[in-house]
């Protein structure tokens, strides 16, 4: 049977170029600032220019009727460090989050292809530290046995804050336990999690085999792991959230400004370009060849997340017109994949576009992948977003007798009643999502 390596040798290699646009493309614009400053000062080749250039502003003409675009060169764009006061403005970024992890996969043995999944991963993960992301869509894009691509994560779930990269709350906690030195603990989580989390006690000593003193012990352990690791991180320091993009409204056209002008501008060096048309000795040469290659790359890196992040972005507005005219309960289902197929892009591609980037707009600052939500179709034919569905069941759960609080079974029926054909295992992950207990853990006195 062949080993991993030999699989990975089998693929395609990924050139450098391209592991480096997808490197710069995922960054963050505060991120991608340090880069460029490390890229300077590493790379002879590489030059900054001198003085401030101009915002960059989407200049494509769509021929949608809904939309217009237009190009205004005198348009100077709104101070985006004014704080702003919005219900649905994102919870702040804790700085340095992903590059402690980031730091620790540096210590990983791993090769190319394997770090880029192991990337793929910690850029996947939601603001609770949780894989967000299905292991079998990045086993698809990366023609990876799923397999090979589990043990990666295994490898990740190492990492600290412990309990991170987990794909639910058991495995969350599961990951946080020493089995050696707490086996009950291990056991309860493992075999009787629906017991423990719901507070069924009464006969957990009887199923599991253990003396109460040794349940209570055991729960006692339980109690002090970390439901969310990626929430609490030590030393994470919150920091205001810089736009990626902005977009306003002038004369019924759209107009999509790039927020990096305030960046570092940056140049293959003419000298070093002229030196390899000199006379060098080989050794030499081949130095400068790879400092100005590198350079070339970076430079070409920086311009494509630009194109690709106005790409993305236009093609968001084309399809969640009301949301952008003010309308911001009004999302269409939207996938990552229909922005990848208009676009001729990689889904991966536009992961990395959308997460953790945000866009300005007249309505409050969001993140780019929360204009993407699945959908289904009402019992009146009329297809709605996920989102609009978990509005509608936590009025519900707003509205209910507290004293004789709603199951799940009953919320499915109450939403069937008004058209959304939703099972109860799908009531109970929305209802999950809302960070809402069950019911019987809401019963009021």
């Amino acid at each position: 049977m062949a080993t991993l390596e030999q699989r990975l040798e089998q693929k395609q290699v990924l050139q450098p170029q391209q592991i480096l646009q997808a490197t710069i493309l995922q960054l963050n614009t505060v991120n991608l600032e340090e880069r460029i400053l490390e890229e300077l000062e590493t790379n002879p080749a590489l030059d900054q220019i001198e003085g401030t250039s101009e915002p960059e502003e989407e200049t494509t003409d769509d021929e949608d009727e809904d939309l217009d675009w237009e190009q205004d060169n005198e348009y100077e764009p709104p101070n985006v460090y004014e704080k702003k006061e919005y219900k649905d403005m994102p919870i702040p970024q804790k700085k340095d989050f992903v590059e402690y992890l980031a730091d620790q996969l540096n210590l990983c043995d791993f090769n190319v292809q394997e770090r880029l999944i192991a990337e793929e991963i910690i850029y996947n993960l939601d603001e609770n530290g949780y894989l967000a992301m299905d292991m079998e869509l990045i086993s698809d894009r990366f023609e990876m046995d799923l397999v090979d691509v589990l043990s990666i994560l295994k490898i990740v779930q190492t990492f600290e804050p412990n309990g991170i990269a987990a794909r639910d709350l058991q495995e969350c906690l599961l990951i946080q336990i020493d089995k050696s030195e707490h086996a009950a603990a291990f056991k309860l989580v493992n075999e009787f999690f629906d017991d423990v989390a719901n507070h069924r006690y009464e006969h957990l000593a009887e199923k599991a085999g253990y003396s109460k003193n040794e349940i209570k012990a055991a729960l006692e352990v339980i109690s002090h792991l970390n439901p969310k690791p990626g929430a609490g991180h030590e030393g994470a320091e919150t920091i205001s959230v810089i736009p990626e993009l902005v977009v306003y409204e002038r004369e019924n056209n759209w107009v999509i400004v790039v927020n990096d002008s305030w960046l570092p501008d940056v140049q293959v060096s003419r000298e070093y370009v002229d030196m390899l048309a000199g006379e060098l000795d080989k050794k030499a040469k081949s130095f400068i060849k790879k400092k100005v290659d590198n350079a070339i790359w970076f430079v070409d890196a920086i311009s494509e997340r630009r194109k690709t992040l106005t790409d993305v972005m236009r093609e968001i507005i084309k399809r969640q017109p009301e949301f952008f005219r003010g309308n911001v309960d009004q999302l269409r289902p939207m996938k990552l994949q229909d922005i990848a197929d208009e676009l001729e892009l990689d889904v991966s591609t536009v992961s990395r576009s959308t997460r953790g980037k945000y866009v300005d707009t007249t309505y409050g600052i969001f993140e780019l992948k929360s204009f993407f939500t699945e959908g289904m179709i009402t019992s009146s034919g009329e297809e709605i977003s996920t989102m609009q569905i978990k509005r509608l069941l936590k009025e519900l759960l707003d509205e209910e007798d507290k004293r004789r609080p709603c199951t799940d079974d009953k919320l499915k029926e109450l939403l069937n009643e008004r058209g959304y054909p939703v099972a109860r295992r799908t009531v109970a992950k929305y209802r999950e999502q809302l960070h809402v207990p069950v019911a019987r853990l809401r019963k009021q006195i």
